[in-house]
């Protein structure tokens, strides 16, 4: 017993440690983005992610790390990221990182109601409340027609509407190929397109912490992405899901020691409005399903 908690509990504090990770990246990103063109940034992130991922994978799974069923499927995904990728990007160079998190958590809501519409599948009234919530709290955050974000506001909602693709994706290839196969094309087509593009983007960076914190996103999108996986080997996703939002909190955190911003009342309300319905959301989805969480990726 005192074995199966101690699992339980090194899952959960894997999961706290992958959201620490992702806002750790995104606030990196945000430095980064202010100075550095998107596709040299991303040169960077993606190569760097793609050779730590591959030093861990390939001696792990061998050749089978290589074998999918759906190769252009796999190139669709790798693609959706990088879309994801590149809107979060101008998101952060616009907007705080708590307040773009927390849009960016929709992501899982938003899943819901594709589901729905697209697979038919059937969810309870009381996730639509959730969802209906969730919607509303990104409203407060982003208050249309205010001062506030504006026309920017459509970069973290098209990150999050690309990751909503995304997430179905994943879901589906996850019925051909394994996770680390599809994790292991995704980042290696982002390398790829990232350095096709790279000539058009390059600029003479002469700032070493502009070089480290470039190679640092990589890194730490690579650890993210570990050390979810990890968490999901120790514990269930009924479990896990609503320690995901921690990362909200550690992009306002983030955001406040690097930026010295901190939310206003009204965004501290939608943020909290958005957690609490994805909490609910994800309850209502592993109860019925035992379903497996994913973070969006970005």
């Amino acid at each position: 017993m005192r074995r199966a908690t101690a699992t339980v509990l090194g899952g959960i504090a894997y999961v706290i440690a992958a959201c620490a990770c992702f806002a750790t990246l995104d606030t990196a990103t945000k430095y980064v983005a202010l100075t550095v063109p998107v596709w040299m940034a991303l040169w960077v992130r993606y190569v760097m992610q793609a050779l730590v991922s591959t030093a861990v994978l390939l001696p792990l799974h061998g050749r089978r790390l290589l074998v999918t069923r759906h190769p252009s499927l796999q190139l669709l995904r790798g693609l959706l990221l990088v879309a994801s990728t590149v809107m979060a990007f101008f998101s952060l160079r616009l907007m705080p990182v708590g307040e773009f998190t927390a849009i960016v958590m929709m992501t899982p809501m938003a899943v819901t109601v594709l589901s729905v519409t697209l697979l038919k599948e059937k969810i309870a009234p009381l996730h639509w409340l959730f969802v209906f919530g969730g919607l509303v709290g990104t409203l407060v955050i982003i208050r249309p027609g205010g001062d506030g974000f504006g026309w920017t506001a459509l970069f973290p909602l098209g990150c999050m509407a690309t990751s909503c693709v995304f997430q179905l994706l994943t879901g589906h290839l996850s019925k051909f190929d394994q996770p680390a196969t599809t994790h292991f094309y995704s980042v290696w087509v982002g390398a790829v397109l990232a350095s096709l593009a790279l000539p058009l983007a390059w600029t003479l960076v002469d700032s070493p912490l502009l070089w480290a914190l470039m190679l640092f996103t990589g890194f730490m999108g690579a650890l993210g992405h570990f050390s979810l996986a990890l968490a999901y080997q120790r514990a269930p996703a009924s479990t896990l899901m609503p320690y995901l939002y921690c990362h909200v909190g550690f992009a306002v955190f983030a955001g406040w020691l690097v930026f010295a911003h901190v939310p206003d009342g009204w965004s501290w309300l939608g943020m909290a409005m958005v957690a609490a319905c994805g909490v609910g959301s994800a309850w209502l989805t592993v109860r019925k399903k035992g379903a497996l969480a994913t973070m969006p990726e970005t």
